[in-house]
């Protein structure tokens, strides 16, 4: 597969917004409709229209995971809250190079997202974006991103943030998403990173805290996306994605979350050294908490109930919300680390 295989369908016949909302034939291929005198309204609703629909490429509510993950891990970093525009500087550089990723995966995956009814909405497949377009945008993301890392942060970060963008395209979207269940599991990895930059910002190294959080989310990536893929089981089948919801039984998967719901509580207590009792105590219940829910799924499927995978994939948001917020209070407030025991 190569950037080729993303469909591209002829321009200026769309009449809708990149927001899913119709408009009037011979509405402004960016999404505005022109006004009575073809004037300014008309102008501004086209900017308006071509803005929303650039930001869509770069998947704002994907990049959520970036704000809930990097700001507890600078954090940790250094056990107090870190100098604000560090942060921010962090956060814009990185928010730019997750942009980046998204909008080239819209640009490989438009024949796929043409067939897919959660996806199909994307600006590339309802012609909003010139798909050439996109793929300047998504590289000029991916190249300002690195400048303002490396210029206001530090070389580190920038390379990282550049690894992560090469890795998701090129590893998971072009290499392992279309040929094998195991996509999310090692393609994930990508999403991890956030973590590591924004220890790297910090400390200008990578040490083993970071590579546990690395791991935490690792592990949360399978079940909640297999959740995700459950629910969408017959949009993956279509589109050719072998998702494991798609090539397993309902079962297996439903086991195969439980097992790495297991794994990812069981790291998540590997921070218990680097933090104090505070992080240790919402660790362990947040935990437990989410492990109930991913067993009463296992334990539905397995008796042949109706399920809802979506309740566990909305939770696994709030569970991992909650582990990484304890971590940033714990460190903002500066309670005694526990240690090792040795």
């Amino acid at each position: 597969m190569s950037l080729v295989h993303a469909a591209h369908p002829p321009h200026g016949r769309s009449g809708h917004t990149s927001a899913g909302n119709s408009t009037v034939d011979g509405a402004d291929p960016a999404g505005g409709a022109a006004g009575p005198d073809g004037g300014p309204s008309g102008g501004r609703r086209g900017v308006r229209g071509a803005i929303a629909a650039y930001a869509s490429l770069a998947k704002p509510r994907v990049i959520e995971l970036l704000l809930v993950t990097t700001i507890p891990a600078m954090f940790l970093a250094g056990r107090e809250i870190p100098n604000p525009w560090l942060l921010l500087a962090t956060l814009v550089g990185g928010t730019m190079a997750a942009g980046s990723a998204n909008a080239l995966n819209c640009v490989v995956d438009a024949d796929i997202d043409k067939v897919m009814n959660r996806t199909k909405k994307r600006p590339l497949v309802r012609d909003t974006v010139p798909r050439t377009n996109a793929l300047i945008f998504g590289l000029a993301l991916g190249v300002a991103s690195f400048a303002l890392l490396y210029g206001t942060v530090n070389l580190l970060a920038g390379l990282l943030a550049i690894a992560t963008i090469l890795f998701y395209i090129f590893v998971y979207t072009l290499g392992l998403k279309r040929r094998t269940p195991q996509n999310v599991v090692w393609g994930g990895a990508a999403g991890c990173m956030p973590v590591v930059i924004g220890w790297a910002a910090v400390t200008g190294t990578v040490e083993w805290p970071a590579f546990v959080m690395f791991g935490v989310i690792f592990f949360w990536t399978p079940p909640h996306t297999w959740a995700l893929g459950m629910k969408y089981r017959e949009d993956y089948e279509r589109a050719g994605v072998p998702m494991l919801p798609v090539v397993a039984s309902p079962l297996h998967v439903a086991k195969q979350i439980v097992i790495y719901s297991w794994v990812m509580v069981g790291w998540t207590l590997l921070l218990v050294p680097a933090t104090s009792w505070l992080y240790a105590a919402f660790a362990g219940l947040a935990g437990a908490w989410f492990l109930f829910y991913a067993h009463s799924l296992y334990a539905g499927v397995k008796r042949g109930r109706e399920t809802k995978p979506m309740a566990l994939f909305h939770r696994s948001n709030t569970y991992l919300m909650i582990v990484f917020v304890a971590l940033a209070v714990d460190a903002a407030i500066g309670m005694p680390v526990l240690g090792l025991p040795f």
